[in-house]
């Protein structure tokens, strides 16, 4: 009984660090992966005016007035929800 304590306390730091590594290396695949995923997608997103301004195929001009406004709520000078 006394040989197996033995080899269970000479090995336990060995499983350990073995623990260990196999964790760093799961989490740096992982994190990899992401980054293949991101850089592979990136393309994808395209910087252009129509993403950013919705209203420049829709002729939108400022004195339409705001959303609130248009929807026929009562707003203050600001254009905003007015509260009373």
């Amino acid at each position: 009984m006394q040989n197996i304590s033995d080899l269970i306390k000479e090995a336990k730091p060995l499983y350990h660090k073995r623990k260990k590594q196999r964790r760093i290396v799961k989490s740096a695949l992982v994190g990899m992966a992401c980054l293949f995923v991101v850089f592979v997608n990136m393309p994808n997103y395209k910087i252009n005016d129509d993403f950013y301004n919705p209203y420049l195929d829709f002729g939108y001009e400022e004195n339409q007035g705001t959303y609130v406004e248009n929807l026929g709520l009562p707003v203050d000078d600001y254009g905003l929800l007015l509260v009373s």
